[in-house]
């Protein structure tokens, strides 16, 4: 096997771990923490306001994400990271509404580093032909996690109205413990060298603090380039959907309680189908790699508009208003509420989620690959401002408006991530004809 793509493999399985336990926390955090609440007055923590504060502090560390790469390097930076989603698993064991937030914003700088150095190991580990395959094997080993965790969580929940003491450890520990075994794939990860001029120009011209402020102004000049702006909107966008069906969805299924007798428990069945449409997106791209990138990018990402939007307007006439808050006993436009629509949209919302964030990993990876580090962390800077914003929002708009909010993104996200494709298509046609 190519030792690159072994590198990609143990990324991936060493995300798959990691995110196990952060992404299916995040599936059920607001579940949990209404819990506690119900058992100890005293604690006020609350579960949007916790993601935002994880959104909103990596939005503000993804700037400060390659100066610290320039000094680490990718391997070091994402155990740094991976740690910091321990500690935060470790903070629901203790709940204590200080320590919730601290947890939550120490985890937002963590992210940062973490994801920066994905990005960057990800492109080092790719060439031009391989980027779109190895993207979407990672996307694909990455959501596994979904099933892992959720499905744990599901059994767990069953036939249980509230979350106790007990079963609220033992989800957490045994998360915490799947968290540990990430940091250990990621730890196993081998040296691999620059493969672009500009970070080679990085290292030979810039050392110590020099080499972190050029850093630092090479991701600010990028972001301000005329593609990076327009992508930035469909960057935006997949923040936007990534907190609704990672924090709002999942929640607004268990509160309302018509859609089930337990309906606690269909919020790991969600997280499944959530995962089981990222997975599928994710290996149908990564095998079908080299065909799919001979008609570009755009035509799977405007499947994935099209999937979202489909998964709006079922969830639109599915699930209530007042979802997304507490426990409900409000319909929508069908009465009882569907328990198989609610699986169907998490099933639409993975894999058109997989659409877009495949074809930007590609994107970034092969068209900025002499700046992969400002690249990736320009990526997830906008992407986590745009969860931060979400998930303050959601604690206090209705699940209609957060769908409107996601219908007019989506449709400008994706116009302006087709613009930047059809532009790299003309460059790399334009490239061509003078080559002959």
């Amino acid at each position: 096997m190519d030792f690159k793509f072994l590198m990609i493999l143990i990324l991936g399985f060493g995300f798959m771990f990691v995110f196990t336990a952060f992404q299916t926390m995040c599936n059920i955090e607001k579940t949990i923490l209404d819990s506690i609440s119900q058992e100890d007055d005293t604690f006020k923590g609350e579960g949007y306001t916790s993601l935002a504060i994880i959104y909103l502090f990596f939005s503000l560390s993804n700037w400060l994400a390659p100066s610290f790469i320039s000094f680490t390097g990718p391997r070091v930076a994402m155990v740094v990271g991976a740690l910091t989603y321990t500690a935060f698993m470790i903070t629901f064991i203790f709940p204590s509404t200080v320590l919730l937030y601290v947890g939550s914003a120490v985890l937002g700088l963590g992210a940062s580093i973490t994801w920066t150095g994905q990005g960057t190991y990800l492109a080092r580990c790719s060439e031009s032909s391989t980027i779109s395959r190895n993207s979407g094997v990672f996307w694909a080993l990455l959501q596994c996690s979904m099933f892992i965790g959720n499905l744990f969580v599901y059994y767990q929940f069953q036939d249980k109205t509230r979350i106790d003491k007990e079963t609220r450890n033992l989800v957490i520990g045994v998360l915490t413990v799947i968290a540990i075994l990430g940091i250990v794939f990621l730890a196993a990860l081998r040296f691999m060298p620059d493969n672009a001029e500009h970070d080679n120009e990085l290292e030979q011209k810039h050392t110590g603090c020099g080499q972190a402020i050029y850093a630092l102004k090479s991701a600010g000049q990028l972001f301000l380039t005329k593609k990076m702006l327009l992508l930035s909107l469909a960057f935006f966008y997949t923040g936007l959907e990534l907190s609704f069906f990672s924090g709002v969805f999942g929640s607004a299924i268990g509160f309302t309680t018509k859609i089930a007798e337990t309906p606690k428990e269909i919020v790991g069945l969600v997280g499944i189908c959530i995962g089981a449409g990222e997975v599928f997106g994710g290996g149908l791209f990564g095998i079908l790699g080299n065909k799919t990138t001979r008609y570009g990018r755009d035509p799977i990402v405007i499947a994935g508009y099209v999937m979202h939007m489909a998964a709006f307007f079922m969830t639109f006439i599915n699930l209530p208003n007042s979802a997304p808050f507490k426990d409900t006993t409000d319909i929508s436009y069908l009465d009882p509420p569907r328990a198989s629509i609610a699986l169907v949209c998490a099933f639409l919302l993975g894999l058109g989620d997989a659409c877009f964030n495949t074809q930007i990993y590609s994107m970034l990876g092969g068209e900025y690959v002499n700046n992969a580090v400002g690249a990736f962390a320009l990526f997830k800077f906008t992407q986590s401002v745009a969860a931060a914003i979400s998930f303050f929002y959601s604690a206090h708009f209705g699940l209609y408006v957060q769908l409107g909010i996601l219908v007019v993104m989506g449709t400008i996200g994706t116009i302006a991530f087709v613009f930047v494709e059809w532009g790299f298509k003309r460059q790399h046609r334009e490239q061509e004809a003078l080559e002959k």
